[in-house]
């Protein structure tokens, strides 16, 4: 069973519903290998990114699919105990559930203590053992050396759910995605994963008759797509943000990012809390000089400490390029 779940995850082609979209059968074999005393397994359900909001969702309605998708990991994963990892309002809403649904398995649901950037995987075990949910440097990942130093497998919520489907032969090539904005009829619906965007905007009714853009994977660190781009699929955390483009004020957009990531980044590294705020400044004057932006751009690339700082420049990038 143990070996034969591994099989069937990377049969099924599952990539983690967190954001960074990694073979999910690779973090189990990587835990799984490893010869240790004790190994720890984490559903992660932070969930802090604007927009994107199918871990609540699932939640909600299939809180027993969760527990049995961490179920399997237990049986998979040897010497292991469970965390579930609640953001603070899912941990208001949802615990006393799921503590009923993990009684007498070795399942410890916890309140996420952070923000946004708590949810990062390096985090979620700085705060799992007490301290402050910041990044720590990778190499090695939370698969050598997680919680206390042990092997630790750290998967998003709805990656859980997935396995539980697949565990039961019911997993049909789906996933969720969460819909707002400027549309008829937001939600989270669960659709096949390689539909294009234009296809689930159309089958859900919410293809929009005005002209439009849209962002793409996350409300905040997600990329900026035109109508003419719907074609493509959706990456990321399954997220699609829709914009009227003649209600929409790009410069109004670009700071609310800004000050979104000026407020959840750790202030660990100076290119993230340094770049940030010189984006941040220079969007309340309306003064976007190419140059200097450029230079930030590649500075927050190629010198922050996680990938917050890196994903600051997609949305930013793409916004000025296609929309300004």
């Amino acid at each position: 069973m143990e070996n034969k779940i591994i099989k069937k995850i990377e049969q099924a082609n599952l990539l983690g519903r967190g954001g960074a979209s990694f073979p999910t059968y690779k973090k189990w074999q990587a835990v799984k290998q490893i010869s240790a005393k004790h190994k720890y397994i984490v559903c992660n359900c932070s969930e802090g990114e604007p927009g994107v909001f199918k871990d609540g969702f699932i939640l909600k309605n299939y809180p027993d699919q969760v527990i049995n998708g961490l179920k399997v990991a237990l049986k998979t994963i040897d010497k292991s105990q469970a965390y579930l990892y609640l953001r603070k309002d899912y941990y208001r809403r949802f615990s006393a559930k799921l503590k009923k649904l993990s009684k007498n398995l070795p399942i410890t649901v916890i309140r996420e203590s952070g923000g946004y950037l708590a949810g990062e995987e390096t985090s979620v075990c700085e705060e799992i053992e007490g301290r402050v949910g910041k990044p720590r440097q990778k190499p090695p990942f939370p698969s050598q050396e997680g919680i206390f130093g042990c092997p630790t497998l750290i998967n998003n919520l709805e990656t859980f759910y997935m396995i539980s489907q697949i565990s039961q032969n019911k997993y049909q090539d789906t996933r969720f995605y969460s819909l707002s904005g400027h549309v008829k009829k937001p939600g989270v619906y669960e659709l096949p994963i390689n539909w294009s965007i234009k296809r689930i905007l159309k089958e859900t009714s919410n293809w929009p008759e005005h002209d439009f853009f849209m962002q793409i994977g996350g409300g905040a660190s997600g990329e900026i797509l035109l109508d003419t781009e719907a074609n493509k699929k959706v990456g990321g955390s399954g997220a699609i943000v829709v914009f009227d483009r003649k209600k929409t004020d790009p410069y109004v957009l670009m700071k609310k990012w800004a000050q979104f990531f000026l407020e959840q980044n750790c202030d660990k590294c100076v290119p993230c809390r340094e770049g940030v705020y010189r984006i941040f400044e220079m969007l309340k004057q309306k003064q976007l000089d190419p140059k200097t932006l450029e230079d930030l751009f590649l500075v927050l690339d190629q010198s922050s400490y996680c990938a917050l700082g890196r994903m600051v420049i997609v949305p930013f990038r793409s916004l000025i390029k296609k929309v300004l």
